[in-house]
């Protein structure tokens, strides 16, 4: 796995985020690198947390799925975590 699949990783999700929630600038994105994963933390504004997870889970669901796919192309687990206010 190189930096420049992580980065377009983070760049995917962003993109995605951004497009779900009404205040787009808040949104933010942590990487956390691992020996054979690495977990992408999302955060957005508290008012927008209900987009990004969606109804029931489905579009938080649907964002994992496309991290699974690109997953299994670069042979690397990326996971997706949803942070809520005061998680860290």
């Amino acid at each position: 796995m190189s930096q420049t699949d992580t980065t377009e990783v983070e760049e995917l999700v962003l993109e995605m985020a951004r497009a779900l929630v009404d205040a787009p600038d808040a949104v933010e994105l942590q990487c956390v690198n691992g020996e054979d994963s690495t977990v992408v933390r999302l955060r957005v504004a508290p008012t927008d947390v209900g987009k990004v997870i969606g109804k029931q889970g489905r579009t938080a669901r649907s964002m994992r799925t496309i991290l699974a796919a690109v997953s299994m192309k670069l042979h690397h687990r990326y996971t997706l975590e949803i942070l809520e206010e005061g998680d860290e």
